[in-house]
């Protein structure tokens, strides 16, 4: 696993969804406590950011766009318009570094074509 810094713990305030880009891929990290879990910043519905204006509930992401709901573990949709799932990506800690590789996503769920 390559894995690049993201983003620091401290920037990320708990149950509050921010995007990042790495290697040109945009991911929603979401923390909570001291764990971090990484989503596709994309909806699979629609072309539009989780992050942006998404809203945590219990372990999903809402999309602010038409309100599709993602697991941020295994990223299937619970709720509709969105039917296809998103990827997911592990996050590892380094002291307060957040780490990923969005080069091996955590299901097969395909990368959002939009």
């Amino acid at each position: 696993m390559v894995s690049k810094q993201v983003a620091a713990l401290d920037e990320l305030q708990d149950a509050v969804p921010y995007r990042v880009e790495v290697d040109g891929v945009p991911v929603c990290l979401v923390r909570f406590g001291d764990t971090v879990k990484a989503v596709h910043d994309t909806c699979s519905h629609q072309e539009w950011s989780l992050a942006d204006g998404g809203t945590i509930y219990d372990n999903e992401v809402e999309c602010s766009l038409h309100g599709s709901s993602f697991d941020l573990d295994d990223g299937r949709p619970s709720s509709l318009p969105a039917i296809k799932p998103i990827p997911t990506f592990a996050v590892e800690l380094d002291g307060d570094a957040v780490l990923l590789d969005v080069a091996n996503p955590t299901n097969d769920a395909p990368f959002p074509d939009h």
